[in-house]
């Protein structure tokens, strides 16, 4: 009986060993087969489907199309905006967890990612004449490129003709024109100017705009961050005192320091401001996109920066490549990361022309396409562009940037004179020489 119960158990226990092999089996066998197999691609951009709509279904589109003809290879999609983007990716640099294809700023934002050996060489999968000219130079560091650019902005003013019209108003040509504007506009209980700066990269481009035009040196603020100038040049703080000057005069919606950019946006497309500042990857919105009204859209102009004092050229911009791709060097997929890094970057060229409405890096034959009026005439003024500066936080590492960010909110509130706001953002950046 003992013996009959024994060779029952060792049966039992037989056949419980082999179906556990077999379950541990067909486990490592999927496992091989996903890592063989199928590979995943963790990618994270910045265009959230409420704010950048069109850039949003874009890149879903040309996800869904890149894992039908890559079958074996699976894209891993986050996406945040622009502010919650760049949080976390320091975040995750901090722990070398970056995604294997993300988005980037080219310069100086770029430098330390590239120094901290982050991310890859692109080189390999570059063809320089698919861009157009300077756009890749922007994303290299020592003559190797480690981003693939999307984009190429320009900053304007954009402005609200049917609230100009109401009150007799037009374009201003020159910075005295553009004070009188935002008189009539607070005379007639308008906000005039739409401004989010609690993302202070919004109030740096109109100090950079007032430095560019009151200086006459298209190069002064370049020249200050490269340290070839210093932030004391008299037109910088010129630059300053001008920007506490507008602010006095109620240039900009109320509490503007605590308001981010897409509040700011919000407000001048709901006609509650007469004017905003922003670069053209905002196209969409008055051009192309139809979750905004047709109505709205046929009501927004722009108008370059004016100039100021009878100095400065308006055919001078605030602006540059805007995201480019990057690929983890640490990427354990990283040849799938290239392969989809490469063929989104392809793929987005035209799309962003038809689909989206803004200005690729990459170069596209517009000639056989039907664009809006307003899109034409910004190729035009890039094609005539006789300088454009790179925004002055992107051109900054990001220790340094952030200082020049932190001045910035700081003038535009009151808090520092023009005088400080210059000695702030030339010591960090002497320290950095």
């Amino acid at each position: 009986m003992k013996v009959r119960k024994a060779v029952s158990f060792m049966f039992v226990l037989i056949v419980s060993v082999f179906v556990l092999a077999a379950c541990t089996g067909d486990e490592d066998a999927s496992n091989e087969s996903d890592s063989g197999d199928t590979k995943t691609v963790k990618f994270m951009h910045l265009w959230p489907e409420g704010s950048s709509a069109q850039h949003h279904k874009v890149v879903n589109d040309i996800i869904s199309n890149f894992e039908n003809e890559n079958p074996n290879i699976t894209i891993d999609l986050e996406v945040l905006s622009n502010e919650q983007y760049k949080d976390k990716i320091k975040v995750l640099s901090t722990s070398d967890e970056l995604p294997d294809v993300g988005m980037t700023w080219a310069a100086g934002y770029m430098k330390p990612y590239v120094e901290g050996d982050m991310y890859a060489p692109l080189d390999d999968i570059l063809n320089k004449d698919d861009f157009v000219s300077g756009t890749t130079e922007a994303f290299s560091v020592d003559g190797t490129t480690y981003g693939l650019p999307l984009e190429l902005n320009t900053s304007y003013v954009f402005y609200n003709k049917a609230i100009f019209d109401e009150y007799g108003l037009e374009a201003p040509q020159t910075l005295e024109e553009l004070k009188e504007v935002v008189a009539t506009l607070n005379e007639n209980g308008v906000n005039p100017i739409a401004l989010g700066n609690k993302d202070a990269w919004t109030g740096s481009m109109w100090y950079m705009y007032l430095a560019d035009r009151l200086s006459g040196n298209e190069d002064v603020l370049t020249q200050a961050i490269n340290r070839e100038g210093s932030f004391e040049d008299p037109a910088l703080v010129q630059a300053a005192e001008e920007v506490q000057g507008l602010v006095e005069e109620d240039a900009f919606i109320q509490g503007f320091n605590g308001i981010g950019d897409q509040e700011a946006k919000s407000m001048f497309m709901a006609e509650q401001a007469a004017m905003y500042l922003i670069a053209t990857w905002d196209l969409p919105n008055y051009t192309t996109n139809d979750d905004v009204s047709q109505e709205f859209r046929d009501n927004v102009g722009y108008f370059k920066f004016p100039t100021a004092d009878g100095n400065g050229n308006k055919d001078n911009y605030i602006g540059g490549t805007g995201v480019g791709l990057f690929v983890s060097q640490n990427s354990d997929v990283k040849e799938e990361a290239k392969k989809f890094a490469s063929y989104l970057v392809e793929q987005w060229g035209e799309r962003s022309v038809t689909d989206v409405g803004i200005i690729p890096a990459t170069k596209v034959d517009t000639d056989s396409m039907e664009l809006p009026e307003m899109y034409n005439n910004v190729l035009n003024d890039l094609n005539s562009a006789n300088n454009i500066t790179l925004y002055a936080d992107v051109q900054m590492n990001a220790e340094d940037a952030q200082v020049h960010l932190d001045a910035i909110q700081a003038l535009f509130g009151g808090e520092i004179t023009p005088e400080e706001f210059a000695k702030r953002n030339e010591e960090a950046l002497a320290d950095e020489g």
